[in-house]
């Protein structure tokens, strides 16, 4: 394993990179509506990026198992869809949907990375309380990404406080360090005992990104396009992601203006 220390000017352009996907966030959060596809968040997302001088990452993105191309600019995953959902002119947002969208750019060859789940007009209460819950599981691990801990403490935060809500983690897919490629060392789970794995270090950048499940955490891949994961028991799922750099002040949050929430 190669942790790979990024210098503050280095981090100061990452902050750049995710400071596009937020915009991009925020935009779609602005004009999500029901009847909209998922192939018009994708073009809103790509309109946006290129505009930016950015390139987007997940376009082209080699499949892990037989090297296909993912076809579109942001991951777009609806209810019961994990994550790496494909955009389409076939999936039609409905009242009450959630959706996660995962956005990922490169700016002055270094990568930015970060997703929301947004909801789709007026949700269920137990909807909302599952966005509300993963959003908050972020802040916990986020809040853990300090220097002399353990990348373990982070995964035991998110845990500890989604598992306290009654939902649950998926183990399958984890968070990242991220730079001047896309998926660095260390991985990040989102579950896990405190105290172990690799000392966080000033100079670190993480992707931490908990995927919470209403149901069971048990993941199946789709059969049809390789590459959306949705729920097994076909409860719905909820992703927050964010860019974090490790620093001697406590953790930097990428991308996002001074005073926000996170999203």
């Amino acid at each position: 394993m190669s942790l790979v220390l990024k210098s503050s000017a280095e981090i100061d352009i990452m902050q750049q990179a995710n400071r596009i996907i937020w915009d991009v966030l925020e935009e779609v959060e602005r004009k999500l509506e029901p009847g909209m596809t998922t192939m018009d968040v994708d073009r809103m997302a790509e309109d946006m990026i290129r505009s930016a001088g950015a390139k987007a990452a997940f376009k082209g993105y080699p499949h892990p198992g037989d090297g296909s191309p993912f076809p579109g600019t942001v991951c777009v995953s609806l209810n019961d869809e994990i994550v790496h959902g494909v955009p389409s002119e076939k999936t039609v947002l409905s009242e009450g949907d959630i959706l996660s969208v995962d956005c990922g750019v490169v700016y002055k060859g270094y990568y930015g990375d970060s997703a929301r789940t947004f909801p789709v007009g007026d949700i269920s209460e137990e909807s909302r309380r599952l966005l509300d819950v993963t959003r908050e599981s972020l802040k916990k691990g986020i809040a853990q990404a300090k220097v002399g801990n353990r990348v373990s403490d982070i995964g035991h935060a998110v845990q500890t406080h989604v598992e306290g809500h009654g939902f649950s983690v998926v183990r399958e897919f984890v968070g990242h360090g991220i730079g001047a490629r896309l998926h660095e060392d260390p991985q990040v789970p989102n579950f896990g005992a405190p105290g172990r794995r690799e000392r966080l270090q000033a100079g670190m950048v993480l992707a931490i990104e908990p995927m919470v499940n209403a149901g069971g955490p048990d993941v199946l891949l789709s059969a049809s396009d390789g590459w959306t994961a949705r729920t097994r028991d076909g409860s719905r799922s909820a992703h927050f992601e964010m860019c974090v750099a490790v620093t001697e002040d406590g953790p930097r949050i990428l991308g996002q203006l001074s005073g926000s929430n996170g999203g």
